[in-house]
């Protein structure tokens, strides 16, 4: 018998039943019935919709067309075609990354919000910039590693060093007088990094962009540069550009021929550049979790395969965990580069 009700006695027949009581009993059974549409329709509430229901942004701190970019609207055809829904890719250049970091740090923590970025904006910029507009940990979540490259040491063709020891000794020779050219904090942190590891005196010369620097290089204006592999190789394809050493502990596998800096001669050299995905603090673990998955599958695609391989660069995935503990060490190693460079926070 059901709790709620209890036997109630016939009304006698020509007793008048008040609509006072009549509205207490349909009250009642509304109640009752209320209660068990609970019951049975609780746990269906309860049921988030699956990740991910509707469109994802992709936030990229640099232009359309930059090797980011390109990664990430690869990343993102193999999520769509995996989930049906929609990869947006919003390309929010300038500040070194930081106007996208920022928004991506006070987007909703939902998963639909996601920053596809670089050491640039979670290793180097701490150290760079006396403020930032986000704090490069405690306003993320990593999800997991897209990918790692390196770099190349080149010199112009006509010049007169072969190696990277030839190289260093003329630098050895005359203090100061031998020049490099960036165009990126990677490439700058590069060729700082040579100039501690080799103990030598070499001017650097600013660019606003690795090009603008290769143009130097070819016509003369400075004497070698630390750049990425995307600008460099088609230089070095074309006989204009001699390649002495990569940046990495590995060869290069579009520079299969080419000494690692440090088997070169220079040990302990080694500094490349990656690409991560990020959210914003709070995100829920199961998103994350499903995330990583997606994003894992994505760099196996076709489409993310050619972009490594145009890049010379390689998929790169971890866990959530293993993105922060990789975060820390670089943060850690960029800073130390940069305060011996007794670079200055702008």
């Amino acid at each position: 018998m059901n709790p709620f009700f209890q036997p109630q006695p016939r009304p006698e027949p020509h007793r008048h039943v008040s609509h006072r009581h009549a509205s207490r009993r349909h009250a009642l059974v509304a109640t009752v019935a209320a209660v068990l549409g609970l019951a049975v329709a609780g746990p269906a509430a309860a049921q988030a919709p699956a990740y991910p229901s509707k469109p994802i942004t992709f936030v990229v701190p640099f232009a359309a067309g930059s090797a980011t970019d390109q990664l990430a609207r690869a990343i993102g055809q193999s999520v769509t075609t995996d989930t049906k829904q929609a990869v947006v890719v919003d390309n929010k250049a300038g500040a070194s990354g930081m106007i996208a970091a920022q928004a991506v740090a006070k987007a909703a923590p939902d998963g639909y919000t996601v920053l596809i970025t670089t050491n640039t904006t979670h290793a180097a910029n701490e150290h760079l910039y006396k403020k930032l507009s986000y704090d490069p940990v405690k306003d993320f979540v990593p999800v997991t590693g897209l990918g790692k490259g390196g770099q190349v040491l080149v010199v112009n063709a006509a010049a007169p060093y072969k190696n990277v020891g030839e190289l260093i000794a003329a630098a050895k020779k005359s203090p100061g007088k031998l020049s490099f050219g960036s165009g990126s904090s990677s490439s700058r942190v590069a060729g700082e990094m040579l100039k501690q590891l080799a103990g030598v005196d070499i001017l650097h010369v600013p660019y606003k962009s690795n090009p603008l620097a290769i143009t130097d290089l070819l016509g003369g204006q400075i004497d070698l540069m630390i750049t990425d592999t995307s600008t460099g190789v088609p230089q070095i394809k074309a006989g204009k550009l001699r390649a002495l050493g990569y940046s990495t502990k590995k060869r290069g596998a579009q520079l299969p021929d080419v000494p690692t800096i440090e088997e070169a001669g220079v040990k302990g050299y080694d500094m490349g550049y990656w690409f991560a995905a990020y959210v914003p603090a709070g995100t829920p673990a199961p998103v994350v979790a499903r995330l990583n998955e997606l994003l894992g599958q994505a760099t196996k695609s076709a489409a993310a395969q050619s972009f490594y391989d145009m890049a010379g660069s390689e998929a790169w995935t971890t866990t959530s965990d293993e993105l922060a503990k990789f975060q820390a060490a670089e943060t850690q190693k960029w800073g130390q580069v940069i305060k011996a460079a007794g670079i200055q926070p702008e």
